[in-house]
């Protein structure tokens, strides 16, 4: 009777070790599964924060890229992230916009890399999704709006070259016009003045002798004669002042008196000084004899 108690007894006790030993083995399997579960739930959230993150920093650069004041032009706002444009030459703003493509290009490279790392993590956040979305939509906003302001510049840089031909058109045709008003102006301005003796000056046929008796008393007048040699230009609005090579001197010209002055220099010799340039220059020779 003891014997087969002892039986079911070792019976048993083999049991409850077995139970005891599933139980054990199912325990350490649920607590692996739990390490597990917690590890790749810290991995995700890891993930998401990363990918939270790169989001934030990629929106920020977009951000960067914003219009001025009059909505003319794209800038970088930020001079952390992007060099501000500068005066709106055609060079600076053509620099710009590289600045600006050279943005778009790296924050769409950071985008692809940011999917990448999200396929790759098998990550299939929904709110993560739409944000990446939001992201390419916005990139392809500011290129558009990047292409626009190159038409722009490109169609400025057209109209600015219309104009500098114009204004050199412009230039040329002042240049000409103050070279003829400078001539019209010294030819107003100019007087021929023949100084000699009246030997001279009548062997040059400028003056000629009329009247008189018996060779006195004879008048002294101006032919009228134009040579060159007799006669030197005078800009009555540059020079107002004849120098005389004698002590004694006459203006047989119809200059009037009024408008000119005979004067003896501290060298004794006389001098014509013109009071009245308009009055003087009425006669365009002056003959000045000298005795």
């Amino acid at each position: 009777m003891r014997k087969p108690l002892q039986i079911a007894g070792v019976v048993v006790i083999v049991a409850l070790l077995a139970v005891t030993g599933v139980y054990y083995q199912k325990a350490a399997q649920s607590e692996a599964e739990y390490k597990e579960a917690k590890t790749a739930e810290e991995t995700a959230r890891a993930h998401y924060v990363e990918a939270f993150n790169a989001i934030a920093e990629i929106q920020d650069s977009l951000n960067a890229i914003v219009p001025d004041e009059a909505g003319r032009r794209l800038r970088p706002d930020n001079l952390a992230t992007e060099r501000r444009l500068s005066q709106p030459s055609r060079e600076q703003a053509l620099e710009s916009i590289a600045l600006l493509n050279a943005s778009i290009e790296r924050t769409k490279e950071r985008i692809a890399s940011l999917e990448a790392s999200l396929k790759k993590s098998g990550m299939k956040v929904a709110g993560l999704q739409k944000m990446v979305t939001n992201l390419k939509a916005s990139v392809t906003q500011k290129e558009e709006r990047i292409a626009a302001l190159s038409t722009q510049v490109d169609s400025l840089n057209t109209q600015v070259t219309g104009l500098v031909t114009q204004v050199t058109g412009l230039e040329t045709t002042v240049q000409e016009h103050e070279v003829t008003i400078e001539e019209k102006r010294r030819e107003l301005a100019t007087v021929y003045v023949a100084v000699g003796s009246k030997k001279d000056l009548k062997a040059q046929g400028v003056i000629d002798a009329k009247g008189g008796f018996l060779g006195l008393g004879k008048t002294v007048k101006p032919t009228g004669a134009t040579s060159a040699a007799a006669f030197t230009p005078l800009d009555t609005d540059r020079e107002t002042v004849v120098p005389i090579p004698s002590a004694k001197a006459k203006v047989v010209s119809a200059q009037p008196p009024s408008s000119y002055q005979l004067t003896l220099g501290a060298d004794g010799k006389m001098e014509l000084h013109i009071t009245d340039p308009l009055e003087f220059r009425r006669v365009r020779q002056v003959v000045i004899v000298t005795a």
